[in-house]
């Protein structure tokens, strides 16, 4: 085993890892950005050295600086979570000719993995059954139409090649959409992976998406821990996870899992990976291989037992796995709900800020992997994810009663997150009957109505109405109170002069925030974050819900359209620069004005 491992990641993550390293008695090395001096991986960690910048070109991304630091810190292995440069050959192969031990696959089977067209091409070649489509990159426009028309038909999915995490994935659903869908995938597929080609697959309409979760050592031994079911997504980016996947009975399980080892053995694998399909009706295709150890990964350890992060680690010191395929046996259910800076009702749009008070969940079957604390940043610079929240129980029913009450007693205040989303996607009936929810992930006045968790949204004119929840304490006896009336200011609690009444800060709401909504000639930025690309010029004739700009934050690419017909009379913003949310982005005159 190692002495001591750097881990080269940041956040919920990196204590994840820390945590496990402590367990196996090995020395933790941290690393941050200077935006991250006194985040909470970086005390946890018994060594803690600044990579660079706020932005993770400058710090999580930069290899040359993480092989400095592994060489300072005496670490024998790095860690490299999930995200970042956890899929980068490059940096694998950097850490094997430098003689330190990457905590992962070889880099050639990432290399394999990371190419989605190789990957394709080599699971066809093992047997393992893939998504109709090309094996191959498409070399432009006129070629995808061609092989659109001729041999797959619409709709169909563009995918970056290097693709992965909903980047670089877009769908047209006929021909007229084909062109954005292209150069949409293309250009995420640059930014990145910096890798602009793509590849094509018939796009299966409403599949669920279930995993394979498999582990492997250096001896020749290639398990796997059952399945996860990751079909509650948005923009392609799971939301919730669960496991085992409700549709998937024990033939079904014995049949994916065997295709999976399959795969993993097929590119030399050695750790912790996943192998993710879509599933139709019966029918399971290979969609990719996550040559990491996952997000979700926890639902897994809930239902095995298995510590994934430490079998990962020990595989890489060289030692056996600990278990052996007839040692894995599935119980009860767990969920997960990843908790995104995330505005819900706003279409989940990112929403970074200063953390307030913070209290999570706790009791039997429930889990917290967080990387938050109050008084802590949350920043547009990395991604929205900053906690997940697991829960474990006998059956799905049950699991899903534990996570809607844990969901309850999580309190994170002065941050917008996905928890009244979870919350009430949990108690809706395509949950219980775990359907897809797809519509409901793609309805804007469902997703509006999370702005409040209890009162609905006012209508124009009306007076705004919020339910306030207060416990007082008269002449020793508690008693609770709900007000109904106009929210409070800065959440404060009026007192009556004299009145010798106690109470609390009333529980965390999610409202919506006053910023970023177009008024009059003004187009606000809803969000904070950097230009990613102007689309329009000053004088511009524009018509209403075209595209103005592109803003990113946290990793996502988010557009903003003209909020009325007009001439663009003032255009303040330049690609490549930071905005905050409220600014204006342009400013819209009537055409006859």
């Amino acid at each position: 085993m190692f002495s001591k491992v750097l881990v080269a990641n940041r956040g919920e993550i990196a204590i994840r890892v820390i945590r496990a390293l402590e367990e196996l008695g090995v020395a933790s090395v941290a690393v941050y950005s200077e935006i991250d001096r006194d985040a909470l991986h970086v005390r946890r960690a018994d060594e803690a050295y600044l990579l660079g910048g706020p932005t993770a070109a400058e710090s999580y991304l930069n290899i040359e600086r993480i092989l400095e630091v592994v060489r300072e810190s005496g670490a024998e292995a790095v860690h490299p979570g999930y995200g970042f440069l956890a899929e980068n050959a490059t940096f694998a192969k950097a850490l094997e000719d430098a003689g330190i031990v990457f905590i992962g696959p070889p880099a050639s089977a990432i290399e394999a993995m990371g190419s989605k067209t190789r990957a394709r091409e080599l699971m066809k070649q093992a047997g393992v059954p893939i998504i109709p489509g090309t094996t191959e990159a498409v070399p432009d426009l006129e070629a995808a139409r061609k092989i659109a028309a001729d041999e797959i038909g619409y709709p169909i999915a563009v995918k970056a090649a290097g693709g992965g995490g909903g980047k670089g994935f877009r769908v047209a659903m006929d021909e007229s959409q084909l062109q954005d869908a292209f150069e949409g995938a293309a250009r995420e597929g640059e930014k990145f992976f910096s890798d602009p080609t793509v590849y094509l697959e018939r796009y299966l309409p409403d599949p669920r998406h279930v995993e394979v979760q498999v582990l492997a050592d250096k001896h020749g031994t290639t398990i796997h821990l059952g399945e996860r079911d990751c079909s509650i997504q948005r923009r392609h980016q799971k939301l919730i996870e669960e496991s085992p996947a409700p549709h998937v009975d024990e033939a079904m399980r014995d049949r994916i899992g065997q295709i999976s080892v399959k795969a993993a053995e097929a590119v030399g694998y050695v750790g912790a990976g996943t192998i993710e399909g879509l599933l139709q009706g019966d029918e399971w295709f290979f969609m990719e291989m996550n040559t990491r150890v996952q997000v979700e990964h926890c639902v897994t350890e809930m239902t095995t037992g298995v510590d994934i992060v430490k079998e990962g680690i020990r595989a890489a010191a060289g030692e056996p796995l600990s278990i052996a395929q007839a040692d894995v046996r599935l119980r009860g259910h767990a969920i997960e709900c990843r908790i995104n800076a995330e505005d819900a009702s706003k279409n989940f749009a990112p929403a970074p800020g200063k953390v307030g008070s913070y209290k999570e969940p706790s009791g039997p079957g429930v889990r917290v992997d967080s990387g938050l604390e109050a008084g802590g940043e949350v920043t547009p610079m990395y991604d929205p994810m900053v906690a997940k929240l697991i829960v474990w129980d006998a059956d799905r029913e049950q699991a899903t009663r534990r996570m809607l009450r844990a969901l309850h007693e999580y309190e994170i205040e002065g941050l917008k997150t996905l928890i009244p989303f979870h919350k009430a996607l949990l108690a809706t009936e395509q949950w219980r009957k775990a359907e897809t929810a797809r519509d409901l992930l793609e309805d804007r006045k469902w997703l509006k109505t999370l702005a409040f968790e209890k009162a609905p949204a006012p209508a124009e004119g009306e007076e705004e109405k919020v339910e306030q929840s207060y416990t007082v304490e008269v002449s020793g006896k508690r008693f609770d109170v709900r007000v109904i009336g106009a929210p409070i200011a800065n959440g404060a609690i009026p007192a009556a002069a004299g009145a010798p009444a106690a109470a609390r800060r009333p529980a965390r709401r999610e409202r919506a925030a006053s910023g970023g909504q177009a008024t009059g000639d003004t187009l606000p930025s809803p969000l904070q974050g950097n230009v990613w690309k102007v689309l329009v010029e000053q004088g511009q004739k524009v018509e209403e819900g075209q595209l103005v700009t592109i803003i990113e934050a946290m990793k996502m690419e988010n557009e903003i359209a003209a909020h009325k017909a007009g001439v663009i009379a003032e255009l303040p913003i330049k690609e490549g620069e930071s905005i905050t949310a409220g600014a204006t982005l342009a400013v819209i005159k009537d055409a006859s004005s």
